[in-house]
């Protein structure tokens, strides 16, 4: 498995597990513990999750499905913006913590910006860091603006990743944001980098798949995991989704098929809009 380090110097695995709308309905629960643990054992071992999802159910299902393995995980959990107050972003941690389990978290994101001032949110991550109930801080959608706001701030510079939607349909990023982070060490952690699985399997996405004898899915998810400085985080919730997520990252696409894709899912030549699901 590829790794990719943080300016703090922790190397993570390329491609990790999402966890969105996991954990919501009991019938799945077995299998969708399974489905990581699998993960997990195939060199997975960032597991993202948040306090939104499912209102906690999901942190729980992750804390069950990480029980005898939390040494062996990268884990990352994300605080509602409503919650990043000073005072609530530790209070919402501790949740957290409560619900997956565990007595830290290696990665701990704002999940998007919101009224709370960021220099309160900073106070209130540095504070953890210092109780050592999270080792590093981020943030998830934000655009170039809002990254140059944070890194203006006393301490903003501190942060380790964005965490944004991107995939062959939402080339947005690839303007200025994902630039912007490289220039800086940072890396873009791709949310939904197959598009939840609405992507076009005709077109080019469908004729490299079937030259390959390999699912489309497995081609976009290899071309994500193709673009430098980016960490993919696809959920699957099967044994057979986790281990096609598995083998997309050993597909070296071409430069022809890169062209290809390119042509057919063309890169943005103005700034957008970060966009969000």
């Amino acid at each position: 498995m590829r790794k990719i380090a943080f300016p703090q110097g922790d190397s993570v695995p390329v491609l990790g597990q999402g966890t969105w709308m996991m954990g919501e309905k009991p019938e799945r629960r077995r299998e969708e513990i399974a489905a990581l643990q699998l993960g997990v054992s195939l060199g997975m071992t960032l597991v993202d999750t948040a306090e939104m999802y499912g209102e906690g159910a999901t942190e729980r299902l992750v804390g069950d499905a990480l029980d005898g393995l939390r040494d062996e995980v990268f884990l990352v959990s994300k605080v509602y913006p409503h919650n990043a107050s000073r005072r609530g972003v530790i209070a919402a941690c501790e949740r957290s913590l409560e619900r997956l389990r565990t007595d830290r978290l290696d990665l701990y994101l704002l999940h998007w910006r919101g009224d709370v001032p960021l220099e309160d949110t900073i106070a209130g991550f540095e504070a953890l860091q210092e109780a050592g109930k999270i080792r590093h801080w981020g943030v998830s959608n934000f655009d170039t603006e809002d990254m140059e706001d944070l890194f203006e701030l006393p301490g903003g510079e501190k942060c380790a990743t964005d965490q944004v939607l991107y995939n062959l349909s939402r080339r947005g990023p690839e303007y200025d944001l994902a630039p912007w982070l490289a220039a800086r060490g940072l890396p873009m952690m791709a949310y939904s980098p197959i598009e939840q699985g609405r992507l076009p399997a005709k077109g080019a996405l469908g004729d490299i798949a079937a030259a390959r004898h390999v699912a489309p899915l497995q081609i976009a998810l290899a071309w994500v995991l193709s673009r430098p400085g980016v960490i993919a985080i696809p959920k699957a919730s099967t044994d057979a989704h986790v281990r096609a997520n598995r083998a997309a990252h050993d597909i070296d696409l071409t430069t022809e098929e890169l062209a290809r894709l390119d042509h057919h899912f063309e890169a943005p030549s103005r700034k957008r809009p970060l966009e969000m699901i």
